[in-house]
């Protein structure tokens, strides 16, 4: 068991790191610095590392090859295991394991397709859609995988935890959205769009994607903020209320990120940390979301005053 959770930790990692990379190439234009192909890099397995663009996708590509050997890995001592009652069944690992490997697989056929049909904004959001679900499951795969991690019994706000992960991966994608269509200088200004509370018509609806990107955001602020209160206000394992705070300081500090990169005029620097701290926050979601929902088998603990919603 130490085994793969070792290994399920460190594809997280991977798989966190893989995602900020990707922003990276994005935001620095790097997508194409291997030209149209692949698997091969400007028609070799090594390029010439000479422009930063290729170096980029090339480090970009690289960092896939070391999480799909860590995630084949997770499957394959998933399955080698399976005797072990903690496991197999309901809540055990090898279904996330599993599903983990099957995502793996299309994340790197969208990887292809992205780059051969040189990068349409529907297959590059998809693909973050796939990576943002493979890091979940990798996630829980190992806390499954860690004994020392327990999810809460007990009837906990699962239901408005669970809607803050929906909100916050419906955030995430629209931001792809945004940035891959252009978008995010089309909605200047901050908090509100151009000096307007909604935008006006023009360049193609691009200004009322960002908008609705941003409350949604700003939503999902104020949802973590109500967890958080409701949680400090009633009787609760502490570990949910940490989780649940996690996440709502690491929305309030995606939110001045976001301040700031509008503000500077979208300078690089800071939209590169608003793809990092955003897939943190998606982590801390994800965290939050399995301790109310992932429960043991045994007796429920029923907390006074905490409803199941």
């Amino acid at each position: 068991m130490k085994t793969l959770r070792v290994l399920s930790y460190t594809a997280v990692g991977f798989a966190y790191a893989l995602i900020v990379l990707g922003g990276v190439v994005r935001i620095t234009g790097s997508g194409l610095g291997c030209g149209d192909d692949w698997p091969l890099c400007n028609g070799r397995l090594i390029p010439h590392l000479d422009d930063y663009r290729t170096l980029l996708e090339w480090g970009h590509r690289q960092v896939a090859v070391i999480l799909t050997v860590l995630t084949a890995a997770v499957g394959i001592q998933a399955v080698r295991t399976r005797s072990e009652p903690e496991v197999t069944g309901p809540g055990g690992i090898v279904y996330p394991a599993i599903l983990a490997v099957l995502l793996l697989l299309v994340q790197i056929l969208l990887g292809a397709v992205t780059v051969i049909r040189e990068l349409p904004p529907a297959t590059v959001i998809l693909h973050l859609g796939v990576a943002m679900a493979l890091i979940a499951t990798l996630l829980v795969t190992a806390l499954r995988a860690d004994t020392n991690r327990k999810p809460c019994s007990g009837l906990l706000p699962k239901g408005s935890i669970t809607a803050a992960a929906i909100l916050g991966g419906t955030v995430i994608l629209l931001g792809g959205l945004t940035a891959n269509l252009g978008a995010i200088g089309a909605c200047l200004g901050f908090p509100l769009c151009n000096g307007q509370l909604w935008p006006t018509g023009g360049a193609g609806g691009l200004a009322h994607i960002h908008w609705t990107h941003r409350l949604l955001a700003f939503a999902l602020l104020f949802h973590l903020l109500g967890i958080v209160v409701r949680l400090r206000m009633r009787e609760a394992p502490s570990q949910v209320k940490d989780a649940a705070w996690i996440a709502f300081n690491a929305a309030l500090v995606q939110t001045a990120i976001a301040a700031v990169m509008i503000l500077s005029m979208l300078q690089p620097v800071w939209r590169m940390l608003h793809v990092a701290v955003g897939t943190a926050l998606w982590v801390a979601l994800v965290y939050t979301m399995w301790l109310v929902t992932d429960r043991p088998d045994g007796p429920v603990t029923r907390y006074p005053g905490v409803t199941n919603d």
